[in-house]
């Protein structure tokens, strides 16, 4: 995920960086699957699930955000 952002954000166009924005933000979605996983096989205690489901949030808000201002420039 962020070497996606950091590929994207070197892109010359809004649409190229964009697409690669996109592509972290599917990351960001596997991740969540995989922290669901470990939660349910109990690779993780629930403490640490929710910090880390907190943290991804808090990216995806970040991230949401940055592709917003670069659809309005």
């Amino acid at each position: 995920m962020p070497s996606n952002i950091s590929e994207g954000l070197s892109r010359k166009t809004a649409k190229d960086k964009l697409h690669f924005l996109n592509m972290a933000q599917a990351s960001l979605s596997e991740m969540d699957a995989q922290l669901e996983i470990s939660d349910r096989l109990r690779f993780i205690d629930s403490k640490a699930i929710e910090s880390t489901y907190g943290l991804l949030t808090e990216v995806e808000m970040i991230l949401i955000g940055l592709m917003k201002s670069i659809r309005n420039q």
